[in-house]
């Protein structure tokens, strides 16, 4: 189910879904031509859950634009539009997918399920002259986690590494707000400004170049 559709100031469109249903409830609420997609697809994929991720982000696409829109993959898993006619990024955790659009601007996504395994793999991502609140470490870790996921989309290179290319100033996390990261991999390497919110059960984060 479709819970958020917001037109945001930088120009790009975010969707958010709740992953609820059966993949036979979304796929009866398809349009026809990409129903015609979706039973090809399905004819391949055994997982209940890699089926409910691919319908949900295809439908939402469809609902937040009101038109009927195929997505593909690239050779490294990056999505896009078979009309070329928007940039677009997608993420998907546990019960949450999320994505964002833009119609000429570079994007990056991501969703994260609020849990404490993070702390376990944080020294591989963030860099020792990176800021962690201890009161509320675990958030702040997913938070350094999701925005640097996101980041790396918007590049879209491969090769990079979260905890020596992606860099994110310091900033004490709220419910949500705005962090800046640095990312030193690309050419153009520069400065990018990440959006954050802090939910009950996820952290999202987004971006656009």
């Amino acid at each position: 189910m479709l819970i958020r559709k917001e037109q945001l100031p930088s120009g790009a469109l975010l969707g958010v879904w709740e992953m609820s249903e059966s993949h036979e409830e979304l796929l009866s609420q398809f349009p026809e031509r990409l129903r015609s997609e979706a039973d090809r697809y399905l004819e391949h994929i055994r997982s209940e859950r890699r089926c409910i991720e691919w319908l949900a982000t295809r439908l939402m696409l469809f609902q937040l634009l009101g038109e009927e829109k195929i997505i593909h993959n690239r050779e490294d898993g990056s999505p896009y539009l078979e009309d070329g006619g928007q940039r677009i990024s997608i993420s998907h955790t546990r019960d949450v997918a999320a994505m964002l659009l833009h119609e000429w601007a570079p994007v990056g996504i991501d969703v994260e399920i609020r849990s404490e395994r993070v702390s376990r793999i944080a020294d591989k991502f963030i860099a020792p002259n990176e800021y962690i609140d201890p009161k509320q470490k675990t958030v702040h870790q997913l938070l350094h986690w999701s925005a640097k996921e996101s980041l790396f989309k918007l590049i879209g290179l491969q090769g990079i590494d979260f905890r020596e290319h992606l860099q994110i100033a310091p900033f004490t996390p709220g419910d949500k707000g705005v962090m800046q990261a640095t990312e030193t991999r690309s050419r153009k390497a520069g400065t990018y400004t990440i959006y954050y919110e802090v939910h009950p059960r996820y952290v999202l984060t987004w971006t656009t170049g």
